[in-house]
Parts: C-alpha cells; structure tokens; sequence
C-alpha cells in the first residue's frame, strides 16, 4: 500500500516563515532586555569633551609614572583594603573610589590609615564582589592615580 503524502502549499511556507522570524524575533528581544537592564546610565556625558582630555590623562599617568611608587591591593578576612606600598612617602594622603564595573550600580569611598612597613587599611571594610578601584596618592604636591580591579 503506497502512503499519500501531502503536497507542500504557501501555508506551509508562511508557517515556517513565521516561526522562524518569531524564534529569531523573541531571542532579539530577549537579548536587549538583559542589555538595557545590564546598563546603569552614562559613561560620560559629552563623549567629545571627554575625547578632548584624553592626552591630560596621558600625561597624569606618564608623571604618576615618572614618581616610581607602587601600591598593591587586596582584601583581608574583615573585608578591609590592604595596600602594600613601596617608595610612598611618610605622611602622604591615601583615598580610593570603587564602583562595580558592572550589575548592579555600587560606589564606595576609602581612606587608609598607615599600619606598619608601608602598609595601608582602609578605615571601612568592603563587601564581596568585584570592583574598579582608583586609587590616589598625594603627598606634598605629587599626585599618583593608578585604576586597578580589586
């Protein structure tokens, strides 16, 4: 016995076209709500402007350079930021900015209190999770700015 099969019609067609832009369509919309939701606002808010100074920060990370310090940080059991510094002046002045480079929109200021051989601790502990931290040393009229994943 011999099977009848079914002749392929334009409805079949138009299903088929339908179904696979409705899969293709529900991915693209599914991607840019995790996007948009993935975004916190502006990085800067004139890119022009901030194109403009991008050789002053050259030249601030060229003279940081130029000052031979080094700081490295980690975090303790207590959550605090220990920098190990070499070739830091007594006496300079320690802060450092963190936000979360991404998810949920998070900021935070330290300052360092000297506790021996050149090492700092930030006078607050930090929470879990990753950070970008930019890091400032002054000390007399030098200035050192480092940005580092913490």
């Amino acid at each position: 016995m011999a099977v009848q099969r079914r002749p392929f019609t334009g409805k079949h067609m138009a299903a088929i076209l339908v179904v696979g832009f409705g899969v293709v369509a529900a991915v693209n919309f599914f991607m840019a709500s995790h996007a948009v939701g993935g975004f916190h606002g502006i990085v800067v808010e004139n890119s022009y402007v901030a194109s403009q100074k991008f050789n002053g920060y050259l030249e601030q990370a060229e003279a940081s350079r130029a000052l031979g310090w080094e700081a490295n940080a980690a975090r303790d059991e207590a959550g605090h930021v220990v920098l190990t510094t070499s070739d830091v002046p007594e006496g300079a002045l320690i802060t450092a900015k963190l936000r979360r480079p991404i998810g949920e929109q998070e900021f935070a200021e330290l300052t360092f209190d000297l506790t021996a051989n050149g090492q700092y601790r930030s006078s607050e502990p930090v929470t879990d999770g990753r950070w970008t931290m930019r890091l400032t040393i002054t000390a007399g009229q030098n200035t050192w700015v480092e940005e580092s994943e913490l």
